[in-house]
């Protein structure tokens, strides 16, 4: 699929479909839209009226223009209140849009859509992230696909000249969101920690990264004793990933990404029961898919940062071999933790990988994971916790989220809390009270990184969708990816 950025107007465009954003106080037609409609045969307002067109934000209608006309196919789609228009509604119009013209067989297709803040390079990046990223289709486990790829050869941005490298950015950010979809959908005997590897030492040789691959052996002598704890019942090897993306020239800042990289959490010990989810666990690298998605988006934009990114991957699982609760681990940095619930074993991971990368001496560092359902029921399933002591660090997540439009919110350190992960025999325990679950799980985080700008975000809820909403397809999401990249370029 080709997506162009074009001067062409949207009353001289010519192809399968074109589509028009329409605010809900803006179904008048006046200027070239009245030009459009009567160039139309006036279906316009027919169209408006048959369908109870109101131009709510995602909304559509189409029609067969006649035989001889230049356009097959007009649609119309709603662009809601025109003081709610942000830029992630350009992303969920441009993904409306894009499934209508599937639907309706269009080869080539025209969009006219009001630019964003006045920033004709983001509005142009927006609508294309919303185009691949709702035609995004992942059939690679069925042996006949029903759900065909669509038809779509070329999309034309009307009155966007000039933005192809907005363009280009937007399809090498979706490769990155793409992989971590894929990385999360597949199931935990495909994706496991010897694959994740592998898949960080393909991004690395295809996009000239510096590949290390920890073995089993290589953590022990580091003291890794949190992440092997975790690791030992699996009959597959632990990977402890680590990738570097370095620019030319000295660069501007050093960042860390860590993403929790369990490729599936049986509960250890306390095994996790029926109707607690445990077939959904493959979910549970979705730090880790975001890490390696973020990885390949910015090894392709080459950004004046240095960049590292880390996961701990291995399997959770149960055997003669498992920790079992009430075992005391002892973590790299020395602290030593009594393991309450064996269930608890991200954070236990992210432990390690966390105090790996401090020693890289970076200017921040940020954690992903898929840790605590406590935040999903606090946050619900599109919305991910952000937790920082840092506020300048807390407020670039934000900012660059919300450019992103992946929604979070800062949460409380509440330092108080702190006391109920206090063990009688160790440093500390895994797991606190049940209240305020998802606060303890980033306070024993916390414990991992001394001095250096840090943030953890909790992303149990929004990196799996159980239906399509907006252009995310129901599945993996492919949640931070875009968020990540942000931050890394702003």
């Amino acid at each position: 699929m080709d997506i162009r950025a074009t001067d062409t107007p949207r009353l001289d465009w010519t192809g399968d479909g074109l589509a028009i954003g329409l605010f809900e106080d803006g179904l008048e037609l006046t200027g070239d839209l009245a030009q459009l409609n009567e160039k139309f045969g006036g279906i316009l307002p027919e169209l408006i009226a048959e369908t109870e067109f109101k131009a709510k934000e995602g909304s559509t209608a189409s029609s067969r223009i006649g035989v001889n006309s230049p356009v097959r196919k007009i649609i119309l789609v709603g662009l809601g209140k025109p003081e709610a228009f942000k830029l992630n509604t350009l992303r969920r119009v441009a993904a409306s849009i894009a499934r209508v013209a599937k639907k309706e067989k269009c080869k080539t297709l025209g969009i006219s859509l009001p630019v964003w803040n006045e920033d004709p390079a983001q509005t142009a990046g927006a609508i294309a992230e919303g185009i691949i990223l709702a035609l995004h289709q992942d059939n690679r486990f069925k042996s006949d696909p029903e759900d065909k790829p669509p038809q779509l050869e070329q999309v034309d941005l009307l009155g966007l000249p000039g933005q192809e490298e907005a363009i280009s950015r937007a399809q090498k950010i979706c490769t990155g969101v793409i992989l971590a979809r894929e990385l999360v959908a597949a199931p935990a005997n495909e994706v496991t920690p010897i694959t994740m590897a592998e898949t960080a030492q393909a991004i690395a040789s295809e996009f000239g990264l510096a590949a290390e691959i920890l073995e089993r052996e290589d953590c022990e002598k580091l003291g890794m004793g949190a992440f092997l704890g975790v690791a030992q019942a699996s009959d597959l090897p632990p990977k402890f990933i680590h990738l570097t993306y370095k620019p030319e020239g000295t660069p501007r800042r050093k960042l860390a990404i860590v993403g929790k990289g369990l490729t599936f959490d049986s509960g250890g010990l306390n095994i996790k029961v029926a109707g607690s989810g445990i077939e959904t666990m493959k979910i549970d690298m979705g730090g880790a898919a975001a890490t390696l998605g973020a990885a390949r988006a910015i090894a392709q934009l080459k950004p004046d940062v240095e960049v590292h990114f880390i996961t701990a991957a291995t399997e959770n699982m149960i055997g003669g071999r498992a920790m079992h609760p009430g075992d005391i681990l002892k973590a790299s940095n020395g602290k030593t933790i009594e393991v309450n619930n064996t269930d608890a074993e991200g954070r236990l991971t992210l432990a390690d990988a966390l105090v790996f990368a401090e020693k890289l001496g970076v200017d921040a560092i940020i954690d992903l994971a898929t840790l605590t359902g406590a935040c999903v029921i606090a946050l619900g399933d599109d919305i991910a916790g952000l937790w920082s002591p840092d506020d300048s660090v807390a407020n670039q997540i934000l900012a660059a989220s919300e450019l992103a439009g992946e929604k979070i919110w800062r949460m409380p350190l509440e330092e108080k809390y702190f006391e109920g992960l206090k063990s009688p025999i160790a440093d500390m325990k895994n797991t606190g009270p049940r209240p305020g679950g998802a606060i303890t799980a980033a306070l024993f985080l916390k414990q991992y990184v001394k001095e250096t700008p840090w943030a953890h975000l909790d992303i149990a809820g929004p990196v799996w969708a159980d239906k399509e909403n907006g252009y995310n397809n129901s599945g993996a999401t492919g949640y931070g990816v875009r968020t990540l990249v942000n931050w890394v370029m702003s």
